[in-house]
C-alpha cells in the first residue's frame, strides 16, 4: 500500500477509518497565498504548524472532520484553506481544505485525493560535526553522529534573542531553574551553555515528515575548550559521570589535509530535560585533550591568545 503519491479508492477509506477510529493528531498550516500582504500578522513560522491533539479530532464517514475545544491559532484560521498533516501507520499524508465553522466546531472536509508527505533528503555542508565513538562504561563502539543546531551559532558567544520571541518565556522558566542547580552544584563552567540548552529544550517540533519518528544526527548546541553540549530526542538514556569518546570534526577548505580531527575523551557533567521530558541537553566535560587541540579550541572560541 502506499507505493504512489496520492491516495484514492480503498486507501483513502483506510485512511479515513482509521481517522474515525479516534486518537490522531493533526497539524494545521494556512496556504501561503490565503494571506493578505497589505494585513498586519504574525510570521507564520512563529505560530504555525498548530498542533491538534488526537481527541479534540472527530471524523465521519462522509469524510467530515471536526475539531472541538481548540486553541485560539486554530479558531483565527476559520474560512481559510488549510494544509491538514498527520501519520497513518507512521506514513505522513496531508491534504487541503477550508476551514470553517459549525456548531459542534470547525470542520474540514477531506477530498476525494489526498497526498503522502515526500521525502526529501537535504544536503547539508557543515564546517564543524561531532561524532560521539565509544561508550567506555560498556566498551563499545556507538557512532553517534552530531551536527550543529539550527539556531546558534557555534563558536560566537550565545545570545538570548537567539531564542524565538514566543519560547522566552518558557525559556525563562528553565533558565531560572538551571541557575538556581547549578549555584548548589558549581558544574556549568561560564553558564553561557544555558541560552542553548534554553532555546534547545523550547524549541518548537520540526515539521511533519514523510515517516514518524525517524532520527536524525543530534545536534551540536554549544562547544568551547572545556565542554560540548549536544540535544539528544527522548530515544537516547544517558546517565550523570558515564564516560565516553568524542571526536571533534573541523571541515578544512585550504590545503592537503580535508579535515582536522580532535579526538577528546569526557565525562557527562549534567543533564537537562525539559518538563515532558521529550528532550535532553547533555554537557559532556573533557577530561583529556592534547595541548595543541586545547590551544585550538580555546582560541577559536574564546577569539583570545592561548597563553
Amino acid at each position: 500500500m502506499m507505493n504512489n503519491e496520492k491516495l484514492t479508492g480503498i486507501e483513502r477509506e483506510l485512511v479515513l477509518q482509521y481517522l474515525i477510529d479516534g486518537n490522531v493528531p493533526v497539524t494545521l498550516t494556512p496556504i501561503e497565498s490565503n494571506v493578505n500582504p497589505e494585513e498586519i500578522h504574525s510570521v507564520p513560522s512563529q505560530i504555525f504548524p498548530v498542533a491538534i491533539k488526537g481527541e479534540h479530532v472527530k471524523a465521519s464517514k462522509t469524510g467530515t472532520i471536526t475539531l472541538q475545544n481548540v486553541s485560539q491559532n486554530a479558531i483565527n484560521l476559520k474560512s481559510k484553506k488549510i494544509k491538514v498533516e498527520f501519520y497513518f501507520n507512521r506514513v505522513g499524508l496531508y491534504f487541503e481544505s477550508l476551514l470553517e465553522e459549525s456548531k459542534e466546531g470547525l470542520i474540514l472536509t477531506m477530498p476525494k485525493e489526498i497526498n503522502r508527505i515526500q521525502d526529501i533528503e537535504e544536503e547539508h555542508l557543515y564546517d564543524f560535526t561531532a561524532n560521539i565513538y565509544f561508550d567506555f562504561k560498556n566498551k563499545k563502539d556507538i557512532n553517534i553522529n552530531c551536527v550543529p543546531f539550527n539556531n546558534v551559532e557555534l563558536f560566537e558567544r550565545p545570545v538570548w534573542k537567539s531564542i524565538p520571541l514566543e519560547n522566552q518565556k518558557v525559556a525563562k522558566s528553565y533558565l531560572e531553574k538551571f541557575v538556581e542547580e547549578i549555584k548548589v552544584q558549581k558544574n556549568a563552567g561560564n553558564g553561557l551553555l544555558l541560552i542553548p540548552v534554553c532555546n534547545y529544550l523550547t524549541l518548537k517540533n520540526k515539521k511533519m515528515e514523510a515517516l514518524e519518528n525517524r532520527v536524525g544526527p543530534s545536534e551540536i548546541l554549544y562547544v568551547d575548550h572545556e565542554r560540548i553540549v549536544i540535544g539528544f530526542p527522548k530515544d537516547y538514556s544517558f546517565a550523570d559521570n558515564e564516560e565516553f569518546g568524542i571526536k571533534l570534526i573541523f571541515s578544512l577548505k585550504k590545503g592537503p589535509v580535508l579535515s582536522r580531527d580532535i579526538f577528546v575523551t569526557t565525562i557527562i557533567n549534567k543533564i537537562y530535560k525539559n518538563d515532558d521530558n521529550s528532550k535532553l541537553c547533555v554537557d559532556f566535560k573533557f577530561t583529556t585533550i592534547q595541548e595543541e587541540d586545547l590551544r585550538f579550541l580555546y582560541e577559536k572560541t574564546t577569539k583570545s591568545l592561548f597563553i
